[in-house]
């Protein structure tokens, strides 16, 4: 497929049908799937070059649903950056729109469950994105944030993305099942299919009849409203 490149402090969203390579780049870039052709440059340096450490630093990956583990929440904040103080694991929590509730439930001594039951999918993919933070990423990878949450949820998770790209500066690339939410909050939109990148760019410039059909081989239409481009997925 053609070559794909990232712009630093871009929000660029993966779109494409299931199977069709979006995970696997998402991993492959965030260095964890090492079994790949062609080659992957994070800032001019090449992907197998880079120390683990340094690429822990520069870049995280937030899993579809990431498992917290029973015990405090310091503690799974912990296993993101082991050196990390209270003040700095506050600061990520509140970075992410989540301290006021840790802090009516215990703080950072605040008991969670195994799984991390007793948050909701919304509280628990904040957490592990204040994770991300609090090791000071510059590149973060949303492997299907919005998956098994219902519409509020999504958006929520959606616009603090988006603040933690405009206020923060942080390039943040998400896989999107959701392809009107995708081209609502990105920058450019990457599409895959069969592992080869289709598409490329300004999302209300590439997303069209055409590549729509060409990336899922379904026939939907495009309109647009007020600038924007919506597909009538009904």
């Amino acid at each position: 497929g053609a070559d794909a490149t990232i712009a630093r402090g871009s929000l660029v969203a993966l779109v494409g049908e299931s199977g069709g390579g979006k995970s696997t780049l998402a991993g492959t870039i965030a260095g964890r799937k090492d079994a790949y052709r062609g080659k992957v440059r994070i800032g001019g340096i090449e992907l197998r070059d880079a120390t683990a450490a340094s690429l822990m630093r520069a870049v995280t990956l937030v899993p579809t649903n990431g498992y917290l583990f029973a015990g405090t929440l310091r503690e799974n904040l912990l296993l993101a950056k082991p050196d990390a103080t209270d003040a700095e694991l506050l600061h990520a929590l509140d970075r992410t729109r989540v301290a006021a509730f840790v802090q009516a439930n215990g703080g950072l001594d605040m008991v969670i469950n195994e799984g991390g039951t007793n948050l909701s999918g919304g509280q628990r993919q904040r957490v592990w994105i204040a994770m991300a933070l609090a090791q000071n990423t510059k590149i973060l990878f949303l492997d299907e944030p919005t998956t098994y949450l219902d519409i509020r949820y999504q958006l929520d998770i959606l616009r603090l993305v988006k603040k933690l790209n405009r206020e923060y500066g942080i390039t943040i690339v998400m896989v999107l099942h959701e392809i009107n939410q995708a081209v609502h909050f990105s920058d450019e939109v990457i599409g895959l299919k069969d592992g080869k990148v289709l598409v490329q760019g300004d999302p209300n410039e590439v997303i069209t009849t055409e590549s729509i059909s060409e990336l899922y081989d379904v026939q939907l239409n495009v309109a647009e409203i007020d600038g924007q481009k919506f597909v009538l997925t009904v």
